[in-house]
């Protein structure tokens, strides 16, 4: 194989820009081939960010909880992350509308981009779906859903290292489960070639991936294993390819970017979380007593509980973080493009 254009990089934080202001919330962001992007808002929907940086809020009724919850002790903070409309995971419909998952409400819509608003499931077995986290699309027009946990509040499933998540998929034969047993399911891709889906595991802490096989009485999951080291240093949230094959991945609390190479080896690229809080949080969380409090403490300064990473820009080598408590988007130039996701049938 060739040399990866990882090697010896890591992020200079001194290249590192921000864009859109008073987000609230931006977990999940899209990127689109003109150079706009849309951000997950805690307020209901979400934040169109224009190329020249101009952004319109769009929902169909806006909620200010988010933005005014008391955040003076751990307890009201952490209703300001369990209470409420929280959009998380966004992907692009085939017609141009948004899929989100909703963390707050525990649905999974679709919004036009004029705002419109409705429910696509909130059920599944007859039973109540539990907290929605990731939505994906792919090339042929299934959706793809994650479900972290059914334990409510979410906090108690991710401090007990829960592993009931799941995933879902919508395809002919409507949304059933196709997958069970994860330790707080969060974001999902495909490889290259769609033959594998990559699974975050937030409280394994690591990344499953698992073969998706084409069946005529619909796709399934099959060979089950953990890619790149078991434990990851921190809980993993959101990833993203490069055209290379390496897996780009947050991690959440400690505020870590690293990226998994093809052969299993882990790169940190940015660490911008506390040294000392950051080992305190992973210890405790490794003896199985972390808590709330331990929770809210930690986090760094660039993007607050690093969330996901979104590759864009016309090259698609400008990178893009999310974040749970960060009210901008950094972003940076990468040495390596990323891997196109799927788009809805815009013009080329």
């Amino acid at each position: 194989m060739s040399r990866n254009p990882l090697d010896g990089f890591t992020v200079d934080r001194d290249r590192i820009g921000t864009i859109g202001r008073d987000l609230q919330r931006p977990e999940c962001i899209l990127a689109e081939r003109d150079g706009t992007l849309w951000a997950a808002d805690a307020r209901g929907g979400v934040t169109r960010i224009a190329a020249d940086g101009s952004q319109h809020f769009i929902a169909q009724r806006a909620d200010a909880r988010f933005a005014t919850a008391d955040q003076a002790t751990a307890g009201a903070l952490e209703a300001k992350f369990t209470q409420g409309t929280l959009p998380n995971g966004l992907a692009f419909a085939r017609n141009g509308d948004i899929l989100i998952s909703n963390f707050g409400t525990d649905l999974l819509e679709v919004m036009t981009r004029d705002g419109e608003v409705r429910t696509l499931y909130d059920t599944i077995d007859g039973q109540p779906i539990g907290k929605v986290n990731f939505v994906l699309r792919d090339s042929r027009d299934r959706i793809w859903l994650t479900v972290s946990t059914r334990v409510n509040p979410w906090t108690e499933a991710a401090a007990r290292r829960v592993r009931d998540g799941y995933i879902a998929v919508v395809d002919q034969n409507g949304l059933r489960v196709v997958a069970e047993g994860f330790a707080f399911t969060n974001e999902i891709r495909f490889d290259a070639t769609e033959g594998w889906l990559y699974i975050v595991e937030t409280t394994g802490p690591h990344i499953t991936r698992m073969r998706v096989v084409e069946d005529p009485a619909g796709v399934r999951l099959t060979d089950r294993e953990i890619f790149g080291p078991t434990h990851l240093g921190g809980c993993p949230d959101g990833i993203a390819f490069d055209a290379f094959g390496n897996l780009w991945c947050t991690l959440i609390m400690v505020d870590r970017l690293v990226a998994i190479t093809p052969e299993g080896e882990l790169r940190v690229l940015l660490d911008d979380g506390d040294p000392e809080i950051s080992r305190a949080y992973m210890a405790k969380f490794d003896a199985g007593t972390i808590t709330v409090d331990d929770m809210m403490q930690a986090q760094g300064t660039i993007a607050p509980w690093m969330a996901s990473v979104t590759f864009g820009g016309p090259d698609l080598q400008t990178v893009y973080l999310g974040s749970l408590r960060g009210t901008t988007i950094p972003f940076f130039r990468a040495p390596v493009a990323g891997l196109p996701m799927i788009h809805w049938n815009e013009p080329r």
